[in-house]
């Protein structure tokens, strides 16, 4: 498994600056990225010196064509397409980066001096319309007698004419204090929405500030450069069923009984559902046959500024990099509104996402939704989906999302308070029964799983921005760069790991009959041009089953380095040794490890394990992959970890239920564990090659043979 592509994990890595030490990207924005200072050395310095003139590096018409078709596909492109954009044009990676910063620099000024026109045509657009109406009242006469207009004696229009120069002097007003706040500043759009569909949005002028902890251009440049599609009547439907929808959140959130079911023992607070139908008669619309709602509530204290947790649930990449073990595809289909004063207050847009169990025996649930996000005064802000499948009646959906999302409330010292609603209505017979109780519980898909994932992972990304190496390292991780590079590949690896066991629809399981394991599930997956994964077909191999053991358990032993020989088919029954290791929360198993094993194989004296175990309290992950000790020691020297190539490998421990012992005969739903088990081999180095019977016969063999050793031996320690 190991040996096969060993070769392309061998190569060594060059350190990469700190991007950390550097000043901020803002500081370049009008500085050349290609100027050169000439310095005077030794003895050559004249006593006298006079200032050089600066030498300046002219791109040739090719460079620039390159990095212009490339900026129009990717404005702020990462540390690595800078690299592969300098290689190809033969260019420093730091001219690449300066040439699009300066470019951003050049579309910003563009577009605010299109925007400032835009702005000063429509106010004087408005004074304009003021100053008529003021005069239509002024020379008002009443219709009996021909003279002027006593008070009271006013006719219809007249009062509409009035009512209407009102509103008019109002939007003067504010439209006045933005020109007047952002002269000279950088200013974002934000469409004009069809006629009587603006006043419904209520988009209001409101700004983040200085915050404590950003990193990044967040809300600068990169909104004024994103695809927006203005609003239409046809998007009006969108608008007023979102607005809705932020309506019904905050007060589902907010409220208490009879709306909501306290909970009892672990469980979320559970929704009546017939004083829901009562509250909110109209919605998205009655519930389709044969589907069953799931609704629940959680809250949680979660150690990051609201700032960035807004910016992470409005960028579907990043949403799906935060909660990678439930949603396994995300995608933003149109953008209807970027919000205004340079944040996300009115964002409005169109996603598309499968939600996941890490079991093939789940499906995922495909959603096609309206997110829109909202600042509420100061008090908080909210992020709200609603389903726009009655939209569209093509088909009758297998999950419809009723509006759910979150509460977001700051808090001092970068911290949030977040309030999570998940309403859902779905079809889930083909659920395994022996995962029914879980999913039922609301610890599948609802709102605890969403606020425990989002808590570990806020840790997690806090550990991510510490600048310390601790004493558990054992010296083999010798700076800060070393330590991010190694969390940034265990990141890496567990996106893998949940993306690839879920059951989704872009990848079909194929089930083992015959295989004395249970329900083994087999899928091959070709990899060409990814670096992060050796090229070649790779066959990935999963299944679940219960265990009459609690969850705890069964995660202790699996993570125990200790206990590993005694499952770990590859270690030969070598020792297995922790010679580095990361705490990333609170919890002492929430930790990335770097793993040796001790075996008298002498192919795997080449051969480090990276682990990493994370729980809370709706699930427990140990997921490992085998990596190259030579591309492990450029990463832990501060090289790029996108380049090394991992085939992690792993195990989900879910419990089976609410923990309902009462001490009888075990059974699912009584405090057992859920555990599912994949595993992803590299069976042959040439993309083209076809998948052979010896290969599944072999991935086959040593899932079940590791599936019956777990079983072994953590039911006799049980006992």
């Amino acid at each position: 498994m190991f040996d096969s592509h060993h070769h392309l994990l061998a190569m060594g890595h060059k350190p990469l600056e700190n991007e950390m030490d550097l000043i901020r990207d803002d500081e370049y924005e009008s500085k050349s990225g290609t100027e050169i200072m000439e310095a005077p050395s030794g003895d050559d310095q004249d006593p006298n010196p006079r200032p050089k003139k600066k030498q300046y590096h002219r791109h040739t018409q090719l460079q620039i064509q390159e990095m212009e078709a490339f900026f129009k596909e990717c404005p702020h492109p990462d540390d690595k397409q800078r690299k592969e954009l300098g290689r190809r044009l033969n260019l420093e990676p730091l001219q690449v980066k300066f040439w699009f910063q300066n470019k951003r620099t050049q579309m910003k000024s563009q577009h605010e001096r299109h925007e400032n026109t835009q702005l000063r045509n429509e106010n004087e657009k408005l004074r304009a319309e003021n100053i008529r109406y003021k005069e239509a009242v002024g020379n008002a006469t009443c219709p009996n007698c021909g003279g002027p207009a006593a008070i009271g004696e006013m006719s219809f229009d007249e009062q509409h004419l009035r009512i209407e120069n009102a509103r008019l002097r109002e939007e003067i007003d504010r439209i006045s204090g933005i020109a007047a706040k952002y002269v000279g500043k950088p200013m974002l759009s934000y469409p004009h929405l069809s006629p009587g569909a603006s006043h419904s949005l209520d988009l209001g002028v409101g700004n983040f500030g200085p915050q404590a902890g950003m990193t990044g251009d967040i809300y600068g440049a990169a909104d004024l450069l994103r695809t927006v599609s203005g609003p239409t009547d046809v998007d009006k439907p969108i608008i007023e069923l979102a607005v809705a929808a932020m309506e019904e959140l905050i007060r589902m959130a907010q409220a208490g009984e009879p709306l909501w079911i306290p909970s009892t023992g672990n469980s979320a607070d559970r929704l009546n559902e017939a004083e829901y139908m009562r509250t909110f008669p109209c919605g998205i619309g009655p519930k389709p046959l044969g589907l069953k709602s799931e609704a629940s509530r959680e809250s949680t204290v979660v150690i990051m500024n609201h700032a960035n947790l807004v910016e992470i649930l409005m960028d579907s990449n990043q949403w799906a990099s935060m909660f990678s073990s439930i949603v396994s595809r995300a995608m933003t289909l149109e953008v209807l509104s970027t919000g205004v004063a340079g944040n996300y207050d009115g964002a409005l847009q169109v996603m598309t996402a499968e939600f996941q169990v890490p079991s093939p025996l789940v499906p995922t649930r495909k959603s096609f939704f309206a997110r829109y996000c909202k600042h509420h005064t100061d008090e908080f802000w909210a992020v709200v989906d609603v389903s726009l499948d009655n939209l569209q009646p093509t088909s009758l959906p297998r999950c419809r999302r009723r509006p759910s999302g979150c509460l977001i409330q700051e808090l001092p010292n970068g911290y949030s308070k977040v309030m999570w609603v998940e309403h859902v209505e779905v079809d889930d017979r083909a659920v395994h029964n022996i995962y029914k109780p879980l999913v039922n519980s609301g610890l599948a898909f609802g709102a605890p799983r969403w606020v425990a994932t989002l808590d570990r992972q806020c840790e997690r990304l806090a550990s991510v921005m510490a600048n310390t190496t601790s004493a558990g390292d054992g010296g083999v991780i010798s700076s800060p760069e070393g330590r991010k590079g190694m969390l940034k590949l265990a990141e890496r690896m567990v996106m893998s790991f949940c993306t690839g066991v879920g059951a989704s629809t872009a990848h079909t399981w194929t089930t083992l009959s015959g295989s004395g394991a249970d329900d083994v599930r087999v899928m091959t997956r070709k990899s060409m041009d990814d670096p992060g994964r050796p090229p070649g077909i790779v066959l990935s191999a999963a299944t679940s089953f219960w265990l009459p053991l609690p969850p705890k358990r069964v995660f202790n032993f699996l993570r125990d380095e200790n206990t590993r020989n005694e499952w770990d088919i590859l270690s030969n029954g070598g020792l297995v040794q922790e010679i580095a290791h990361i705490a990333n929360g609170r919890h002492p198993s929430n930790s990335v490890s770097l793993l040796r094993v001790n075996s008298a194989n002498s192919s795997q004296s080449n051969m480090l394990i990276l682990q990493e175990s994370c729980t809370d309290s709706t699930g427990s992950y140990v997921i490992y992959a085998p990596i190259d000790i030579v591309a492990m020691n450029a990463v832990l020297s501060g090289g790029d970890p996108d380049y090394v190539a991992l085939l992690p490998s792993g195990f989900a421990i879910l419990p089976d239920g609410p923990n309902n012992s009462t001490g009888e005969t075990p059974e699912v739903g009584s405090g057992g564990s859920l555990l599912t088990v994949a595993f992803q081999i590299l069976v042959d180095s040439v993309p083209t090659a076809k998948l052979s019977l010896g290969s599944v016969a072999t991935v086959n063999s040593l899932i079940k043979c590791t599936v019956e050793r777990i079983k072994e031996a953590v039911l006799r320690d049980a006992t």
